[in-house]
């Protein structure tokens, strides 16, 4: 009797062996030779998955940000519905900070896309921005919420912006080696007590999985 294959698991090997390759080499690390040697299998296997290197790389863009939306889905979950706007917005802007090696890896990897949206690499902008946009319309709902801001602003979309944006240069900071995941998490509580308000921390806070 013919074995079943998990198409799904062979997926997964091909995205995976894809995101090691870039965490590696970045983008042009990864070609379908390459891709099969890291991951086991034939090139023509690659290609019956994936089909053209457009396709593996959206695959492999696509995987990192369901393991993020995952992570994402589980901490929102866990905060229950009486979180505090501050609450919320630090418990998400922490999921995207390399604070562990998965984190780092993915930290990685969508930098690797965003630099090759802009430098040629196959992937436009509007393939890989979705979930930025998603992630600013998060912070922005929770602004909302927030009882008063500091100052009083009327752009909270601006500040949004600002908010994500500053996460992104300290996520990609940390994998530069410019400071550790304890500065890491101060610099994002400073950014919230500069929009809501300081507000007084629980010794752990500072320390969440800090190395």
């Amino acid at each position: 009797m013919p074995r079943l294959v998990d198409h799904e698991l062979r997926r997964r090997q091909i995205t995976g062996a894809v995101r090691r390759l870039i965490v590696r080499g970045g983008l042009e690390a990864v070609t379908f030779q390459s891709v099969a040697a890291e991951a086991g299998f034939s090139v023509s296997l690659v290609q019956y998955y994936c089909g053209t290197k457009k396709d593996l790389l959206l695959a492999t863009h696509r995987s990192v940000m369901e393991n993020v939306g995952t992570r994402f889905t589980q901490r929102w979950a866990a905060l229950g519905e009486d979180v505090l706007p501050r609450e919320a917005i630090r418990a998400v802007l922490t999921e995207l900070l390399p604070l562990d090696e998965q984190r780092r890896e993915e930290t990685i990897v969508l930098g690797a896309f965003g630099t090759g949206s802009v430098t040629g690499q196959g992937i436009t902008p509007e393939e890989t921005l979705t979930a930025a946009r998603l992630l600013v319309s998060i912070v922005a709902d929770q602004l909302v919420r927030a009882d008063h801001l500091e100052p009083p602003v009327h752009r909270i979309d601006l500040i949004a912006e600002l908010i994500t944006a500053s996460i992104a240069g300290i996520a990609q900071g940390m994998i530069q080696g410019h400071g550790t995941s304890r500065l890491a998490l101060e610099l994002v509580d400073q950014q919230l007590d500069l929009v809501l308000g300081s507000s007084p921390r629980k010794p752990s806070e500072s320390q969440e999985l800090c190395t």
